[in-house]
Formats: C-alpha cells, structure tokens, sequence
C-alpha cells in the first residue's frame, strides 16, 4: 500500500538550476528528493505541478509523492499513528529543518544568512491526498507573474528585470489582449521533441503595484518552454516603442521558430500559484488533460 502525499512549497530559484532533477546540479526536485529520501530513508520520485527553469523562482509550487508504507512509518511521528493535523506539521518541520541543514551546510562560511537559519526553499503544507490527485495533470491552470523595474532599486535586482526606460503599460496591454484564447503558440516556445504547443492564455496584462513596479500577470491551463518569458520579451518590445502594437500577434500567427519572440530573462519570473478542482474532479481532470496530451503528441511527450 501507498499513500499519495501532496506538498505545497516555494523557494528562490536564484541559486537553482531549475526545478527538474539533473546529475551533479542543485535543482528544486534534488533538493526535495534528498530531504524526502533522508527523512523516509527511502529513495522517492516527486511529480510537479510545472517544472521551472534555472533563476526561476516559485511563490506557491506544487508537488506530489508516492510513499510506501515503511518509508510513511519512517517519515511520521510515532510510524504515522497521530492525528491528521499533527502529522501534517511534524512533516512540514522535519523536512524544513532537513532543507535548512543541507542549505546551511552548502553555505557555511560564506553566508550570514544561512547561519541564521534561512534557507532558498520551504515546504508550506502537507497533505495525504487521494491517488487521483496529480499534482500535474489534475491542474485546471498555472499563474505567473513576471516584474519589471523601469525606476530601478537596489532592494529589487533579485526577483525583478531593470530596465532604464518609461515602459508603454497601454500599448503593451492592447497587445497582450490580442494573444488571449486558445492558440499554437509555437513562436513563444521552445518545443520539446513530439510535444504540443497549444495552449489556452486566459490572461495576459500588466500593471502597477503598490511601489510601481509593473507586474505582467499570465494565467494559462499550462505553459510550455519558456513561453511565459517569450510573451513578456515581446511586450517589453512593445512597451520600448521598438515594435508596434501588432508584433506579438504576427509571431503568433506565424507558427514559427524563425522569427521567435526574445526570451526575458529567468529572475524576473515568479510562480504565484497553480489552480485544481474540487476532489471530487480531481480524476477527472486529469483523465481530460492526459487525453489532449495523448492527441496532440502521441506517446512522445
């Protein structure tokens, strides 16, 4: 028997190679794994709901794992016989407390802050879920938000693109609206062999913050490779006075790779959030989205 444990977390992708997993590298996924596989002293695969790439950060990212039994007697309190809420905490301590430790130990001697206690990733909750849940497929949307400082401070250089010019919010709102409903969107993606580039953006805007700082906001079902940056690198071209109003929709209707949107670089770019139906939709969902998956691409995604 398995149990299927959800983990809601965010971290700052600055020191990170991107959230997936690679040999010798420090990403999002190792770094779960590894706190995971010492508290359970079992090696464990975790499924995310949007994969991120280097410098990309995450305000709310969600994963799920499998466990088996032993590795949940190993994980839980008392091998897992406490209240639901109790072992709920106990987990999000101990694996906070094993992710600070390793970030400390990387850290040491060349970082006040991790002595400290900080650390560049955090689990938020966790949750034993129905083996409906997919923390990917079972996703009805993903919501990013990619800042943009056109009055630069220092505070910010982190999480934000400085630019020194006045940004046209207006003009790159009137073409950002152009983008919006279900499209191939290959002119604003970097393909994956065998994979679909269509997508449905339901929204594509930006706007000020209380500081000023101009926030493009975009919500899709999913994103694919470097698309939410494409989109962005576009209406900053746009915003810049460099292109006119039209030029995203004339990559968009071009459906190709030669004449592609720049990509804006990774920092600026936050996951805020990722939506699911109620539980009861859980499977379905994910039966729905695994079949348009199957129907654009096969078995090759």
């Amino acid at each position: 028997m398995t149990r299927r444990l959800r983990l809601d977390l965010g971290y700052d992708g600055t020191d990170f190679r991107g959230w997936a997993a690679q040999p010798g590298l420090r990403t999002v996924q190792g770094e779960i794994e590894a706190a995971l596989a010492m508290a359970s002293r079992e090696e464990v695969a975790t499924t995310v709901a949007g994969r991120t790439d280097a410098g990309v950060h995450a305000r709310h990212q969600v994963c799920h794992v499998d466990l088996s039994d032993e590795a949940w007697a190993r994980l839980t309190p008392r091998g897992g016989e406490s209240a639901e809420a109790t072992t709920a905490s106990f987990i999000v301590r101990r694996l906070n407390k094993i992710l600070s430790g390793r970030y400390g130990e990387r850290a040491r001697g060349r970082d006040l802050a991790a002595a400290r206690g900080t650390c560049d990733v955090r689990i938020y909750s966790a949750e034993v879920v129905d083996a409906s849940f997919d923390a990917r497929f079972s996703a009805l949307g993903r919501r990013y938000a990619y800042r943009v400082s056109d009055h630069p401070e220092p505070l910010g250089r982190w999480d934000r693109l400085w630019v020194e010019d006045p940004l046209d919010e207006a003009a790159m709102n009137e073409a950002g609206a152009r983008l919006l409903g279900e499209h191939d969107f290959l002119g604003f993606c970097r393909p994956r062999e065998g994979a679909t580039t269509i997508r449905t953006l339901r929204t594509l805007r930006a706007e000020r913050d209380a500081e000023g700082t101009l926030v493009f906001r975009v919500e899709a079902d999913a994103f694919c490779h470097s698309m939410v940056r494409s989109l962005v690198g576009a209406l900053l071209l746009v915003g810049q006075g460099v292109r006119d109003t039209d030029y995203p929709a004339q990559i968009l209707r071009a459906r190709s790779r030669a004449n592609a949107a720049p990509i804006a670089p990774a920092h600026g770019l936050t996951l805020e959030g990722v939506d699911y139906p109620e539980p009861s939709q859980w499977a379905a969902r994910a039966k729905q989205a695994r079949a348009r998956r199957d129907a654009c691409c096969g078995d090759k995604c």
